[in-house]
């Protein structure tokens, strides 16, 4: 399994959505534009031509890929990620 980082700034809300959905089959919204995934390496692939034939020349996305030894020093501060938030009801 690969983990990634993703960010992007997309300038049309269509594009940007249409991005937002299709990470989020792949992993957890972190921050508004960002994603963490963790996929293998065939996904991977799949993911970067889904995102290249999406995106426009104007748009940004930025991917990190995150070694074992870096995925243990990930501090967060603030409020909680999405992905980590609990419903009450």
């Amino acid at each position: 399994m690969v983990r990634l980082v993703i960010t992007y700034d997309i300038r049309k809300d269509k594009i940007r959505n249409k991005l937002f959905r299709l990470l989020e089959r792949y992993g957890a919204w972190k921050q508004y534009s960002v994603f963490e995934l963790e996929i293998n390496p065939v996904h991977k692939v799949e993911l970067f031509h889904s995102i290249a034939d999406l995106i426009e020349d104007t748009d940004r996305v930025r991917i990190y890929d995150l070694c074992e030894r870096c995925q243990g020093k990930i501090t967060e501060l603030g409020e909680v990620s999405p992905d980590k938030m609990q419903v009450v009801i």
